[in-house]
């Protein structure tokens, strides 16, 4: 299905409404990402169909079976957030969970300070206490200069290289994510994370390069923090103790240690 945004570009979704669901949920993929590998592949489009949700899930500008424009201006974290927004209004739906991993927890984060009212719990995976120093760091040109190399052996970083590798076995258009990665957002208020009233899960890996989930989860009035054991900021999300972690968190078990 395909929805068109304010700014007139057309993006992909996934609807998935059980006749008998409880509550609705919202999923954004990360970078190099989309819908189906993010989300469908990992396994979390059945385990939240077997919990009776109804599952929302986009391909974000710029990736999967979306636009994909190559003009940075048509990039953006605010317009990110916007269009989840937006997509929530063409459906008709007023309030969600809200889960993004990545690159899509930058997008939940910022979606939930510009739209609180909007969701009723945070999750933000794959992320930890290094989105609070974001600002801090200097912007560079690495990541646009690995989806446009021609060979991607000449790509030194390790991490940049693996992405690089996703995109190609992804087949995205390279050149509308180095659009993607030069397009100017400012930081996230992390400031704002102490206002916001919902319930928010951060959960990583044991071995994510992005930092502790727990210390970014402290920044959050109501904020939780769960470290997957063995894992990296790839192997955590299709694991079945993320999972678990998620499914606890929206029924209020991480908040009584007496319910396991």
């Amino acid at each position: 299905m395909e929805f068109t945004t304010s700014d007139g570009l057309t993006l992909a979704y996934d609807d998935i409404a059980p006749p008998d669901y409880e509550r609705a949920i919202l999923l954004v993929h990360g970078f190099v990402s989309n819908r189906d590998e993010g989300w469908k592949r990992t396994g979390w489009y059945t385990a939240l169909e077997r919990r009776r949700f109804r599952v929302i899930a986009l391909d974000q500008r710029g990736h999967g079976k979306s636009a994909t424009p190559h003009d940075p201006a048509a990039y953006g974290r605010d317009k990110q957030a916007r269009d989840v927004v937006e997509l929530m209004d063409h459906l008709g739906v007023n309030r969600v969970d809200l889960f993004g991993y990545s690159m899509g927890a930058r997008v939940a984060a910022q979606a939930a300070v510009t739209y609180p009212e909007r969701f009723s719990n945070l999750i933000l995976g794959g992320v930890g206490d290094k989105m609070l120093e974001e600002s801090s760091r200097p912007r560079t040109d690495v990541v646009a200069e690995a989806m446009l190399a021609e060979d991607p052996a000449s790509i030194s970083d390790d991490f940049m290289r693996s992405f690089r590798h996703f995109a190609d076995e992804q087949g995205e258009d390279r050149m509308a994510l180095a659009a993607f990665s030069r397009a100017a957002s400012p930081p996230l208020d992390v400031a704002a994370f102490a206002t916001l009233p919902m319930p928010v899960l951060v959960v990583a890996g044991s071995r994510e390069s992005n930092g502790d989930p727990e210390t970014l989860a402290q920044a959050f009035p109501l904020g939780k923090g769960v470290v997957v054991p063995g894992c990296d900021h790839f192997s955590a999300i299709p694991h079945a103790l993320t999972k678990a972690a998620v499914f606890d968190f929206i029924d209020g078990v991480l908040d009584d240690p007496w319910a396991r």
